[in-house]
C-alpha cells in the first residue's frame, strides 16, 4: 500500500535524491541551499515495498511549485526508474489535490523522459495537463574530440578574437574553492552589466561545497594582476555545467571573458574529458558561438477540474487552443 507524507524540510530527501541525482540541481543539498534563502519546501514523498519517491516543492495560496530559484538549469522528479516509480508519481499526484488546485512544474527536462513522465503521472490521476516548451539549452556534445579540433569548428570571428587578445590577459582555472578568487568574482560581477544577485550567500556556499567535492571549476582572468573576468563551472558524471560567467565592461577591449571562456572549455574537454557542456537556460544569441545543440526546457501546468478555481484557467485555455 502506498503511503503518501508531506515534509517541510529537505532532509528527507537525502535518500530520493541521492539514487536519482544526475545533475547539481537533484541533491538534496542543492534544495536545502535553496531552503535556506527562505523558501519554505514542500516536499511531497511517497513510499511502498521499499521504493520511495519524492518531488522538491513549494506552495501559496494553493499554488504549488518547484523547490528552485533561478540559478536551477532543470527541476524533475525524484524517483525510481519503471513502473515502481510510476505508481508512486500517480499516487503523489493524486494526494496534492488536498494541498492545492494548480501545480505548475519548470524548467523540466524532456531528453530523459522527465517531463513525459510527469504529465503522464498527473494525467493517471486526474489532473487537466499541457505541456508547453518554457525556455531553451544550449548544449555542446563533445563527441570525443580534443579542444583544438573542437576550437577548429567555432566561428571565424570568434576565432579570430582570441588569437588577437589572448596575450593581453592571464588566466587561471582552479578545481578548489578560493576564498580570495571569489571575492574578485563577486566584484566583477557587481561591477558587470548583470542583473544584481538574487542570493550570492547561496551561489557562494555551493561552490564552496562543489569545491571541497573536486568537481568545482574556477575561472579567473587579470590584466596587469587586476582581476577583469571570472567564471564558475562544476563538472560531475562526465558534464560541464557553466553556472555563472562576467567581465567588467570598463575592460571589455580585452575580450577577457572570451580568452577565460576558452580556457575552461579547454580544461574540460581535455582535462576533465567530458562528454557534454551543459550552458543552462536561455537563448542569448552568444551562446551560439560556443555549443552545437539545443534542448527544449518545458512547462508542465496542471489543473484539478473538481476544484472552483480551476474553472477560469481551464477555459482560459480552452480558449487559447481553439485560437491555435
Amino acid at each position: 500500500m502506498i503511503e503518501t507524507r508531506y515534509h517541510d524540510s529537505v532532509n528527507v530527501l537525502q535518500a530520493s535524491s541521492s539514487s536519482a541525482a544526475t545533475a547539481p540541481f537533484d541533491r538534496a543539498e542543492w534544495y536545502a541551499l535553496i531552503a535556506a534563502t527562505g523558501i519554505t519546501p514542500l516536499i511531497a514523498a511517497a513510499s511502498d515495498a521499499g521504493h520511495t519517491a519524492a518531488l522538491a516543492l513549494t506552495a501559496n495560496g494553493g499554488r504549488i511549485t518547484p523547490l528552485r530559484n533561478w540559478y536551477s538549469f532543470t527541476w524533475r522528479a525524484l524517483a525510481p526508474a519503471g513502473a515502481a516509480g510510476d505508481r508512486l508519481l500517480a499516487a503523489i499526484a493524486q494526494d496534492l489535490k488536498h494541498h492545492g488546485w494548480r501545480v505548475t512544474l519548470e524548467p523540466v527536462p524532456g531528453e530523459d523522459g522527465s517531463a513525459e513522465r510527469l504529465a503522464q503521472a498527473f494525467r493517471v490521476a486526474g489532473w487537466k495537463v499541457m505541456v508547453e516548451q518554457s525556455d531553451t539549452n544550449h548544449i555542446l556534445p563533445v563527441r570525443g574530440r580534443s579542444f583544438a579540433e573542437y576550437w577548429a569548428g567555432r566561428p571565424g570571428q570568434l576565432r579570430t578574437t582570441l588569437k588577437r587578445k589572448a596575450k593581453k590577459v592571464d588566466t587561471q582555472v582552479l578545481t578548489h574553492f578560493d576564498a580570495g578568487v571569489w571575492d574578485e568574482y563577486e566584484a566583477i560581477y557587481a561591477a558587470s552589466w548583470k542583473p544584481a544577485e538574487d542570493h550570492p550567500a547561496m551561489l557562494r556556499a555551493f561552490a564552496k561545497a562543489e569545491g571541497a567535492a573536486g568537481r568545482l571549476r574556477l575561472g579567473v582572468a587579470r590584466a596587469e594582476g587586476v582581476a577583469v573576468a571570472a567564471q564558475c563551472w562544476t563538472v560531475e558524471n562526465s558534464i560541464a555545467y557553466i553556472h555563472k560567467l562576467a567581465h567588467l565592461e570598463s575592460h571589455k577591449p580585452l575580450s577577457a571573458g572570451t580568452t577565460l571562456s576558452a580556457a575552461l572549455f579547454a580544461h574540460v574537454i581535455d582535462t576533465d574529458r567530458v562528454e557534454l557542456v551543459d550552458f543552462g537556460t536561455g537563448d542569448q544569441s552568444y551562446k551560439a558561438d560556443w555549443m552545437e545543440d539545443l534542448r527544449p526546457r518545458y512547462r508542465i501546468d496542471c489543473l484539478d477540474p473538481a476544484q472552483v478555481r480551476s474553472w477560469a484557467p481551464l477555459v482560459k485555455r480552452m480558449m487559447r487552443r481553439r485560437r491555435g
